[in-house]
């Protein structure tokens, strides 16, 4: 891509706010971006060919979202703790296995998506994330969700299509998450936790292409508990 491309992309985010620029084979996050770190509120550099993030990354301090979909993304710097206003950080489709300690620094989160990435542990870390409505782990490697799943503050978590063989009863204690996500997983009917039916503020589980027939759940103690919860909500949104 050409410096006068660049330059005019450069020009118009100093008035919006908005970096976007998609599709280009950038091999790096650019330098210049840096000029505009006061009020740079939005950037969006999906479908392109970053391998990494510098540490500069820290110095956006005004940044309220950041998407970096389907780049070549091995995993992140510390200093993406330093992005206090971040309220959305979308990273689907590439290739992080792990989240620096430093995520639990991001206070304002409120998406969180790793979507299609190489991850095969459950996250930890991200309890102190006390704004944190969506954690889309979806198309992972992840093949059981610890205890410490607990901690999440989160409305919905979507763990579809994983390898999932283990799903913490310690779940149903997450004291906001409404919207649970399992499908096309490993999960057996045995490896349900009824506490999830009978105990949790779930209303809408979702369990399709599993190793076990949908319609079996039906027969768990806590099912009738799970359709009030179910029905309530769908009356709400109707």
């Amino acid at each position: 891509m050409g410096n006068s491309a660049l330059k005019s992309h450069l020009e118009t985010s100093q008035k919006t706010g908005v970096f976007q620029l998609t599709g280009k084979g950038l091999p790096e996050f650019p330098e210049e971006l840096q000029r505009l770190k006061a009020n740079l509120r939005t950037v969006d550099l999906s479908d392109n060919k970053l391998e990494s993030l510098p540490p500069s990354i820290g110095i956006y301090a005004q940044l309220r979202s950041l998407t970096l979909n389907a780049n070549r993304l091995g995993g992140l710097p510390d200093e993406i703790g330093k992005l206090k206003k971040l309220e959305t950080l979308s990273l689907s489709s590439n290739r992080i296995q792990h989240l620096p300690p430093t995520m639990d620094q991001l206070k304002a989160l409120r998406t969180l998506i790793l979507a299609g990435n190489r991850i095969s542990e459950f996250p930890s870390g991200l309890g102190g994330l006390r704004h944190l409505d969506l954690l889309d782990l979806s198309r992972n490697q992840i093949r059981s969700v610890p205890p410490a799943v607990s901690e999440l503050q989160v409305i919905e978590i979507n763990l579809n299509q994983n390898q999932i063989s283990l799903l913490s009863a310690d779940v149903s204690r997450c004291p906001r998450l409404k919207v649970l996500r399992v499908e096309e997983n490993c999960l057996d009917l045995a490896a349900i936790p009824l506490s999830v039916l009978n105990e949790s503020q779930v209303s809408l589980f979702s369990v399709e292409g599993n190793l076990f027939e949908v319609k079996s759940l039906r027969d768990l103690e806590g099912y009738d508990k799970y359709m009030e919860r179910f029905t309530a909500t769908k009356k709400k949104f109707s």
